[in-house]
């Protein structure tokens, strides 16, 4: 009997939206476990200091690690849509916490992002608006496209406008906050979710030039400290001692670990040569430690993350769980690529943490919590009313212990 071939297409005809839904969701899962393993155990090597912190910053990101896990679990039980009734007040929330951090507290190298908690609700920790920000931005960017997709280049209807105002708002907030990287992230997001909604370039690129015009004018002459980040990038050897210290040693880091590292834990230029090697700088220190290949992989990572990402979004029933899933992508991916651009030279040096990876509690809440939406929406696309019953059953589980104890 001859072999019989069947055409890899045939295989998708007979599987449902349902079953896709799954399939993607779980090979987003083992994708975002391997990625933060990986992020754990770099922290480890890469912030331990027998002399000083010991494991400080590795017990630290765990903790934070575990309180992501409930937040994207949370997020996953509440459901992206239920999430996105609440946008507004979540986006009024965000702001009110930026003007906060901007106006109440004072700069941590050079910038108002943090609102320290330390003696507040009795810990010690720095939170940063600027990530509850994303995800309340994305809730209410897809809401408002979702809901407006056949006005969405009527931009003069008051509900255009109001989506308008509280955008500016927020990314104004940002930007007075000297958070540059924060600000372009959030205008990138907007542009591509409009932009895929079906706003015209007419009213895209006019305003992108204006904008990039206004920053490129207001770094240039009420910065100094970014402007020159933005020379020192192109020679960085040539200011090496001063705007280009830090971007100078990621090169260096890179070409000391060649292909395969030098070894793991041997890192020479995380012993006070890189700053901020455990936060926006750890991926120069995987260059390093397990070298090109290693680097490699971990951008493969990103790449197989955005890819389940958006075949999640895309495989939703919904426009709002599509868009959702896209700006919630973008946001990840965008921060993922700043991150990698900036270690390695291809951007100027800004504070942008790798996703998963950098230490740093808010961004790895904001990245988990993240996950836990695009889970919701593949779980409302694999079972229609999905949340509905899962918070119904919650519920009767609750009345059933507190019955009984």
């Amino acid at each position: 009997m001859q072999n019989i071939h069947i055409p890899e297409q045939l295989f998708e005809q007979y599987q449902t939206p349902a079953e896709k839904s799954i399939m993607y969701a779980c090979g987003m899962l083992i994708v975002v476990t391997f990625i933060l393993l990986f992020g754990l155990t770099m922290l480890y090597s890469t912030s331990y200091d027998p002399a000083f912190y010991g494991v400080e910053y590795f017990k630290k990101q765990l903790q934070w690690t575990i309180v992501g896990l409930f937040a994207g679990i949370a997020a996953f039980v509440i459901g992206h849509k239920k999430l996105s009734d609440w946008s507004l007040v979540l986006m009024i929330i965000a702001i009110f916490l930026l003007g906060v951090a901007d106006f109440c507290f004072p700069a941590i190298k050079g910038a108002h992002r943090w609102i320290k908690l330390r003696g507040i609700i009795g810990i010690s920790a720095n939170m940063q608006p600027s990530e509850l920000a994303k995800i309340a931005f994305s809730l209410y960017l897809a809401k408002f496209c979702a809901a407006n997709m056949r006005y969405i280049n009527e931009i003069f209807r008051l509900k255009s406008l109001v989506f308008l105002m509280m955008s500016g708002i927020m990314i104004g907030l940002v930007l007075a906050g000297k958070d540059l990287g924060t600000t372009l992230l959030l205008v990138s997001v907007m542009a591509i979710v409009l932009f895929v909604t079906g706003l015209r370039l007419r009213w895209l690129l006019p305003p992108a030039l204006v904008f990039g015009s206004f920053l490129f004018w207001f770094i240039k002459h009420f910065d100094p400290e970014r402007w020159s980040r933005l020379t020192s990038f192109v020679n960085p050897e040539a200011c090496r001692s001063e705007a280009g210290y830090q971007l100078w040693n990621s090169l260096l880091a890179f070409g000391s670990g060649g292909w395969f590292g030098i070894g793991f834990g041997e890192s020479r230029l995380k012993a006070k040569y890189l700053p901020e090697a455990h936060t926006d700088f750890i991926l120069s220190i995987v260059g390093e430690e397990l070298g090109l290949i290693a680097l490699s992989l971990v951008i493969i990572a990103y790449l197989a993350f955005a890819w389940f990402a958006l075949k999640i979004s895309l495989n939703s029933r919904t426009r709002q769980g599509t868009l959702l899933g896209l700006a919630l992508t973008s946001v990840i991916i965008l921060q993922a690529i700043i991150n990698i651009g900036v270690v390695c030279g291809a951007f100027p040096t800004k504070g942008m943490p790798a996703p998963f990876i950098s230490y740093g509690g808010s961004n790895l809440v904001m990245v988990l919590t993240a996950v836990g939406l695009l889970m919701s929406i593949a779980a409302e696309t694999a079972s229609r009313g999905f949340h509905k019953e899962l918070l119904q059953s919650i519920k009767k589980i609750f009345f059933f212990w507190e019955k009984n104890n």
